[in-house]
């Protein structure tokens, strides 16, 4: 009996019967159409569904496992970063294992870019791609569910209460220790919703669901064998800054935010289509493990991000400005003597672009988000009251 069958990404011989569904699916070939070609779609929405039908189509003709689709996939990640990303880098990826899985827990900035950039290093470094955690908050039209489970996600269930909430989250466990007893590495994020304070913290609720499978372990033993290797995932630009800024503004000002039912999705096209710059993906070690305690745990897979996280040319510029606009949120820090702070006159120009066109009203959160993994760095926790407030004022969302 498969276990795993109502949350597992589809195997390769359920990949025909879902791309045909797809195909023949109207709202999938809408959306595709729209978001491909809006300006056409919009004066003739029927004949561009009729071409984007066809094309996807003859695609996908000869895809019948997961790896010929992650191929197809490939090829619109690489069309992707061409337009996004002026550069892409990265660091420790010589250094991760060949010969057995690992986990990646990663800070969260981006709902689909985030995975996405990883598998994309792993991938063209000759790594197996990763199965990819994903909450059920994002997979509300069932096209959207089959297109990711195609792409090897699995489905993070967050609605639920109580009893069933626990057997979930057991299952959940159980499978991610599935995959990499079966030499699978996972992906998942290191809390539930994106930092969209810039502040990469890991839930230690994270880390017991993820011990779950093996209790009887004990926690340190049980984390021990998924091997954690922590990432940090780095944008020079934040495509979602001003979304990200605005929910801010409105839960610390107003009290409450309210997302509407095309808001994740908005999210996900918003940070697919806009503009990156760098990106740097930064892979750690594995985490060694010395007690039975997520605080410990959570600290050092912290310790790795925020040390590994690539401060860019955007990130000094906005502690700059805060000290300069608002100095209350931008505690005195002591930058190290031998730091060379990364100048770049383009990124400075862009970036004053995007400050211009936010509301001055958001501004001041907009700055912290991209001033706090320099303060994270380099100033001790306790002096970023900032980051403290926003972070209790997240919700757990994509």
């Amino acid at each position: 009996m498969d276990q795993f069958k109502d949350i597992r990404p589809y195997h390769d011989d359920e990949v025909r019967s879902v791309i045909d569904g797809l195909l023949a699916n109207p709202e999938f070939i809408r959306s595709i159409a729209g978001f491909s070609f809006p300006k056409s779609y919009r004066i003739l929405p029927a004949v561009v569904c009729w071409l984007t039908k066809r094309k996807l189509t003859a695609q996908l003709e000869h895809v019948n496992s997961v790896k010929s689709m992650q191929g197809i996939i490939a090829l619109y990640m690489d069309q992707m970063i061409e337009k996004t990303a002026s550069n892409l880098t990265h660091s420790g990826l010589d250094k991760l294992p060949r010969d057995k899985p690992c986990l990646f827990i990663s800070n969260h900035r981006d709902i689909a870019m985030d995975p996405a950039f990883v598998n994309y290093m792993l991938y063209h470094a000759g790594f197996e791609t990763v199965d990819i955690a994903i909450g059920d908050n994002l997979l509300k039209r069932p096209f959207v569910t089959d297109l990711m489970r195609l792409n090897k996600s699995f489905i993070v269930r967050r609605s639920l209460k109580g009893r069933e909430l626990l057997k979930s989250s057991k299952q959940l466990s159980e499978y991610i220790h599935h995959c990499v007893e079966t030499n699978r590495s996972v992906w998942i994020a290191q809390r539930e919703g994106r930092a969209k304070d810039g502040v990469d913290r890991t839930d230690t609720a994270l880390l017991k669901m993820l011990s779950l499978a093996k209790r009887e372990l004990g926690l340190k033993e049980s984390l021990s064998s998924l091997h954690i290797i922590p990432v940090a995932i780095s944008y020079e630009f934040d495509p979602c800054d001003i979304l990200k800024a605005d929910e801010l503004y409105q839960k610390a000002e107003l009290g409450s935010y309210q997302k509407d039912e095309g808001s994740d999705i908005n999210s996900i096209v918003t940070g697919m289509i806009g503009f990156k710059g760098h990106v740097h993906v930064s892979f750690g070690e594995e985490v060694s493990l010395t007690r039975d305690d997520a605080d410990d745990a959570a600290r050092q897979i912290d310790k790795q991000i925020i040390q590994n996280y690539l401060l860019q040319p955007t990130n000094f510029l906005a502690l700059q400005k805060l000290r300069d606009s608002d100095p209350q949120r931008a505690p005195v820090i002591e930058l190290p003597a031998d730091l060379t702070v990364p100048v770049n006159a383009e990124s400075a120009a862009k970036f004053e672009e995007r400050l211009r066109a936010a509301d001055p009203v958001i501004r001041p959160y907009l700055l912290q988000a991209y001033a706090n993994p320099v303060i994270s760095r380099y100033a001790p926790e306790k002096s970023n009251p900032f980051a403290e407030q926003v972070g209790a004022a997240e919700t757990a969302e994509g």
